[in-house]
């Protein structure tokens, strides 16, 4: 019982703490910017399913096929100035993926926020599947038909049709085609 009437002061005290509510109101301001008004900013090529919890950058300079479906706590992160995201039609991005189309510099007499940005176009063929916390860098190209495994970060492009795994990913495999039969019985 003593636990019980300790939880309910700290809750009536949250309550009243003017700190929480200010940070309600942050999240808030921040669930508009990247959730809602950056939403209205891509564009679709038909209908596309996008998690309520995917989050966007620069969005006008992204571009979703038709039947792509968007996971939950994607991130998808266009160029400040230029670098764009193209992801084709019939995609499948795992939860929290994230794919950037700018990077920061590596020079080694510079502070990292220092560094020049990279902005290089990010271009994700159709039918790619992209497993759960799979990373995209900037400049990047996946190919048609393409499986990434979850968890890989990929720094180059592949070919279409490959399986690819790992940090740095590289293709483990080759997805075999499948004739497809009009009697499944």
């Amino acid at each position: 019982m003593r636990r019980l009437v300790a939880v309910g002061f700290e809750l009536v005290a949250a309550l009243l703490d003017p700190r929480a509510w200010l940070h309600w109101l942050r999240l808030a301001r921040y669930t508009y910017l990247f959730h809602v008004t950056q939403r209205g900013r891509l564009r679709r090529a038909g209908p596309v399913r996008i998690s309520p919890t995917a989050d966007f950058r620069n969005a006008e300079r992204i571009e979703v096929g038709s039947g792509t479906r968007i996971g939950e706590r994607c991130s998808l992160w266009a160029g400040d100035d230029a670098g764009r995201i193209v992801i084709g039609g019939g995609c499948l991005l795992a939860p929290y993926v994230f794919v950037t189309a700018s990077d920061y510099g590596l020079l080694p007499d510079r502070r990292i926020l220092d560094q020049p940005k990279r902005e290089a176009d990010v271009h994700i063929g159709d039918d790619v599947w992209l497993g759960a916390y799979v990373t995209v860098t900037a400049g990047v190209s996946i190919g048609d038909g393409t499986v990434v495994g979850a968890g890989a970060v990929v720094t180059r492009s592949l070919p279409a049709g490959a399986i690819a795994a790992g940090v740095p990913a590289k293709v483990v495999g080759w997805r075999k085609k499948v004739a497809m039969s009009e009697d499944l019985s």
